[in-house]
């Protein structure tokens, strides 16, 4: 069974990372191609825009924690609903069966809410 990270793009490369996948649509922001070392890009498991953009824009000071709460938690079956519906998330169930060590690269601030979280999740259970 294959071990599954996550790690936000941002951190530096490690040995033990095995082999690293950004899941992003977008590119990370600031870094050069150069500096950023991924094995392979998987841009279309990411959230739909319309998806991401729902809970980017949940992100308001104004909501209690209860309610933020809600929201991830709607995103989490959201996106998991997108991914079953998506052939590359089963092209990248494939792709990691034949590794031992994965390390899924986001890009997000939040360490805690973001697609990785979800996307691992899945992965794990599938």
């Amino acid at each position: 069974m294959t071990q599954i990270k996550i790690k936000r793009a941002y951190e530096p490369e490690d040995a033990g990372d095995g082999y690293r996948i950004y899941i992003d649509r977008l590119w990370p922001r600031g870094m050069s191609h150069e500096t950023f070392h991924y094995d392979l890009w998987v841009k279309d498991v990411a959230p739909s825009t319309q998806l991401r953009e729902w809970f980017h824009g949940s992100h308001d000071d104004t909501l209690s924690q209860a309610d933020q709460d809600t929201r991830w938690k709607e995103f989490e079956s959201r996106y998991a609903a997108e991914l079953q519906a998506n052939p590359a998330y089963s092209k990248l169930r494939d792709i990691i069966s034949s590794h031992p060590k994965v390390t899924l690269l986001y890009s997000s601030h939040d360490v805690t809410h973001n697609n990785a979280v979800v996307l691992a999740d899945c992965l794990r259970h599938s």
